[in-house]
């Protein structure tokens, strides 16, 4: 069931969540659970529909607010500015109190966790992760940003990655993901769908994005989603759920 939460921020205000549980008791040790990066949009329906998938499927996920630390107007325009340097400051530390909460509740095994996002999230994500948080055993990364340096991404878990081929803004950042992947020797497994553009895994309805971003061919692709879903969760009942 969804519920709202509201984690306490060192600074002692707190980030406004929502979290989602498997049906039933928890098991011994606690469910698996993943912390859920969302779009540039903000936490929309789609981004809750996530959370609810991923209790449906067995992990305790919360999706924190990004946009929550005053107003939304000047959260993301924050955001934007640490998206465009490549230092995602605030977003990291508030994904890391995240999982960090996540981790310490009695009903989740805070070392079986993964991470997921989408386009700004996914670049989040993968940011996040490359920095070898405890307990955090793969990161899902939908058509998110990449940095060019391999490097960067050297201490970073399994990646599974889904990408849309006609999304103009994008797909090279899945084509790189995979190189860096193979370059780097860590177990990945990232997919570009050639029939899919941009925020094709989320039913989401953004009129003012397909207008304003027709290069991306923005929107939901029911096969490619279906798709990218599958092997999202395989991977992550193999490395999170799975994990020893």
């Amino acid at each position: 069931m969804r519920q709202q939460v509201h984690i306490p921020l060192p600074d002692g205000g707190s980030l406004a969540a929502t979290m989602a549980l498997p049906e039933g008791e928890a098991p011994p040790g606690g469910w698996p659970g993943a912390v859920v990066v969302h779009e540039i949009y903000g936490v929309e329906p789609d981004m809750l529909d996530v959370v609810d998938l991923f209790a449906a499927h067995g992990y305790a996920a919360v999706l924190p607010d990004l946009y929550s630390h005053g107003s939304r107007v000047g959260c993301l325009a924050r955001v934007m500015h640490q998206l465009s340097t490549g230092r995602p400051g605030q977003p990291n530390a508030d994904i890391d109190t995240t999982r960090r909460w996540l981790a310490g509740r009695e009903d989740v095994d805070g070392d079986r966790l993964g991470v997921i996002g989408f386009c700004m999230g996914g670049g989040f994500a993968l940011a996040y992760a490359a920095g070898a948080p405890p307990g955090v055993r793969a990161a899902s990364v939908n058509y998110g940003m990449v940095p060019r340096d391999p490097e960067e991404l050297r201490p970073v878990c399994p990646v599974v990655g889904s990408y849309g081929g006609r999304d103009r803004g994008f797909r090279s950042h899945g084509a790189r993901l995979r190189g860096h992947m193979r370059a780097l020797g860590i177990e990945h497994d990232v997919e570009i769908y050639p029939a899919a553009g941009h925020s094709f895994m989320t039913d989401g309805r953004h009129p003012v994005a397909r207008l304003a971003l027709f290069p991306l061919s923005h929107g939901h692709v029911a096969a490619a989603a279906d798709d990218a879903w599958r092997r999202t969760f395989a991977f992550f009942d193999e490395h999170v759920a799975g994990h020893a």
